[in-house]
């Protein structure tokens, strides 16, 4: 199996007080770690250090393309509630080409696990988010399969998240192989996050690479192998926007 990852869709800039990198800072690293484009989804604006909601608005600034690497405008918004609800606005949503979600404690904290699943599954089934961020979380357990099959009919990544495995979320390797397991079953995309918080652990997938690699998962079902497949994966969503990049 070939893996490429050549786009990372998970980075925080120090715009996330707990972040450490600017947007330059990720530009000048990523040809040294193979990433050819990458999405800045800092913390939506309900996270505790989270910036101001015109951070995500003003996005539109950034340029497509920059010394070579492309960028996406992102967020890693926050489920809100039982309901799936998350924290973001249509002036948001309408600024961005990428919404990731997930479970954070300031914002939705851990409940039982049929509660849990029902925020995660109504999430998917909203139809207003790309990417599930860190769904093996050990702190939120969940029904896997159900989770798992929900995103397969509703064509939503699950996130392999590869800091959980570094810095927190250590426990929840288990979980992550499960989700990559039945993503295998079920034909559910996975996404390859870094989730990294400075522009060195830009690209750092080795941990997330070597579990998708123990299930065999089929790298043309990874959304960010390679950045043909990123877009593609996107005009499925509706966002179509392939030829404004010039690499």
């Amino acid at each position: 199996m070939t893996y490429k990852l050549e786009v990372d869709l998970h980075t925080h800039t120090l715009a996330s007080d707990h972040a450490f990198s600017t947007i330059h800072d990720y530009v000048r690293e990523a040809p040294k770690r193979g990433i050819r484009l990458f999405a800045n989804t800092d913390h939506g604006p309900d996270m505790e250090d989270a910036p101001h909601r015109w951070h995500f608005v003003n996005s539109l600034t950034f340029p497509r393309v920059a010394d070579g690497v492309g960028i996406l405008r992102g967020i890693e918004s926050n489920i809100k509630d039982l309901q799936g609800n998350i924290d973001i606005d249509e002036s948001i949503r309408s600024s961005l080409d990428i919404i990731l979600t997930g479970f954070h404690t300031p914002v939705f904290a851990p409940r039982d696990i049929d509660s849990n699943t029902e925020a995660m599954r109504n999430v998917i089934m909203s139809g207003k988010v790309h990417v599930v961020t860190h769904p093996g979380n050990v702190n939120f357990p969940i029904h896997i399969e159900e989770i798992v099959k929900t995103a397969a009919r509703e064509n939503v990544a699950l996130e392999i998240n590869n800091s959980s495995f570094l810095y927190s979320r250590k426990a929840s390797y288990a979980n992550c192989h499960k989700i990559a397991e039945l993503a295998k079953k079920y034909d559910t995309p996975i996404s390859v996050g870094s989730d990294a918080h400075n522009a060195w652990d830009l690209g750092r997938f080795d941990k997330a690479k070597a579990l998708i690699t123990d299930v065999d998962y089929p790298a043309e079902r990874v959304i960010n192998n390679t950045v043909d497949s990123l877009f593609a994966y996107l005009a499925t969503k509706g966002i179509d926007i392939a030829d404004e990049f010039e690499f």
